[in-house]
């Protein structure tokens, strides 16, 4: 699998406003076949930074940098920037999480 973890920082006038600037692209690449997550998170320490962690099955994640809903979002994604979002991407072994074995509930 494709891992991907994204950091995208925010000007203030659209942090309050990131998640549904960003809502139509989340819905279309979650429905993507090769999806295998795609979700959204806010640091507890910074409001203005929102972090991605999303992953696809091997052959899936170029489909998705090459869909028109990608490239829309990245023209679209940009005025609200402060900054070049920092990336890690990485292929894995496996095709989903884990259970954490230090902490089995």
């Amino acid at each position: 699998m494709i891992f991907i973890v994204v950091k995208f920082k925010t000007k203030p006038e659209w942090t309050e406003r990131w998640l549904d600037l960003v809502a139509d692209f989340t819905a279309a690449t979650r429905a993507e076949p090769g999806n295998l997550w795609f979700d959204w998170s806010r640091s507890v320490e910074d409001p203005s930074e929102f972090v991605l962690v999303e992953a696809f099955k091997d052959d899936a994640a170029g489909d998705h940098v090459n869909s028109e809903h990608f490239k829309k979002a990245m023209v679209d994604m940009l005025p609200a920037l402060v900054e070049t979002p920092r990336i890690v991407s990485r292929q894995l072994d496996g095709d989903g999480w884990d259970s954490m074995g230090e902490l089995a509930v």
